[in-house]
């Protein structure tokens, strides 16, 4: 009897997003459901993703393709059980055209499911591990990858007199994605990754970890932590006296977030990270986009989340444009092959993956007008997913 009614439920569930896309088209309003961390660890996340999707509203108005766009923002502090029941409350109650946001992987793949049955594009603005978007193929993903940012780092480091790393990454899908693709990229190019250290996604405590990267001696450490953790990283990467023992910090940008940077003080100085975004990118679209996102939230500096969800709200918008305000599939394929200009330079949406190809940028944190930036040095144009591209 209880598997019985068990698969009732089940059967209901699945009926009611498989019958949620076709009601859509009866009405005027196109609706983003926007599922984000608000509350709890990842809580700058939401905070800054929100931030550019509203900036990015503001700038170009309310009304596409003859539809009122309104934004459902949903808070589901990062736990997957609350994202998934959210989507499904988002498709069958409110009956969104299009889900959005999606903090951590552990939150994006939770949704593919409901993405897939009820044929809703899902447009990911913040999680970064690889598989994400062979998850559904209604998926498209306007942030990066962890693949694409760690293999610029395993090239650059030999060069620059190290050999030998310590990697350091928070236990979940992206940090083991930056775990294997920097080690191998690392081990190709001569060096050596001398330990491979794990810290739990919640409530991480690094101190123990780098007293053992002390211990090791490697010539540098790299490290891979969610957007939010880095400050804690390098306030105990200093305590421990790691810099002062002469081994290097390195990272992926994430580590260096521009929403945290000036709280690390002086000694984030010279750290090197490979990210696809600053805020001191130097183009002239970046320059206004940092000024009007600073202007509207009192002060506050975009970081590579809030490009995120600035250009996947572009991407949305044009699509929703060239499907002359159509939803589910016809707008899906619209996304597909958008090529344009962003705050971070040129991006373009592959249509066979429904992942981001960009540049990826070495970049050092240096002191411009009393505030530390990550200043880019070098560029990677066109980067694939390397978990993509064989």
């Amino acid at each position: 009897m209880m598997k019985r009614r068990l698969f009732t439920t089940a059967a209901l569930a699945a009926t009611a997003l498989a019958s949620a896309a076709p009601a859509l088209a009866q009405d005027n309003t196109f609706k983003i459901g926007l599922i984000l961390p608000m509350t709890g660890q990842q809580a700058t996340t939401g905070r800054q993703i929100e931030a550019a999707v509203r900036l990015y509203m503001a700038q170009n108005g309310d009304s596409v393709a003859g539809k009122k766009i309104q934004l459902i923002v949903k808070d589901d502090t990062s736990l997957p059980d609350t994202t998934r029941r959210l989507a499904q409350e988002l498709v069958v109650n409110d009956k969104v055209n299009v889900l959005a946001g999606f903090g951590i992987t552990p939150s994006a793949l939770a949704t593919a499911p409901i993405a897939t049955q009820s044929k809703t594009p899902m447009v990911v603005m913040a999680a970064a591990t690889s598989s994400i978007t062979q998850a559904s193929p209604y998926i498209v993903r306007t942030s990066f990858t962890l693949p694409q940012v760690s293999v610029a780092l395993a090239d650059w480091a030999p060069k620059n007199g190290i050999k030998t790393v310590v990697t350091l990454v928070s236990d979940y899908g992206p940090g083991i994605d930056a775990e294997k693709y920097f080690k191998d990229r690392l081990t190709f190019n001569g060096g050596q990754v001398t330990d491979a250290l794990r810290v739990p996604l919640r409530n991480p405590d690094f101190a123990p970890f780098l007293q053992k990267v002390r211990d090791n001696k490697p010539d540098a450490l790299f490290v891979f932590v969610p957007s939010g953790a880095g400050a804690a990283v390098m306030k105990q990467f200093l305590e421990r006296g790691l810099d002062k023992a002469g081994i290097r910090l390195i990272a992926t940008g994430d580590v260096t977030d521009d929403d945290q940077l000036n709280d690390m003080g002086d000694g984030a100085l010279g750290v090197v990270t490979s990210h696809h975004y600053s805020a001191a990118h130097p183009s002239a679209l970046n320059k206004r986009f940092v000024e009007a996102f600073s202007k509207a939230n009192k002060g506050l500096r975009p970081n590579f989340m809030a490009v995120g969800g600035y250009d996947g709200m572009r991407v949305i918008y044009e699509a929703l444009k060239t499907s002359k305000g159509q939803s589910g599939d016809a707008l899906l394929e619209a996304m597909k092959g958008q090529l344009f200009e962003s705050p971070r330079g040129k991006i373009f949406i592959d249509a066979q993956t429904r992942d981001i190809v960009q540049s990826v940028y070495l970049r050092k944190v240096e002191k411009k007008d009393g505030q530390l930036y990550n200043v880019e040095f070098d560029v990677i144009k066109d980067v694939k997913d390397p978990g993509k591209n064989k």
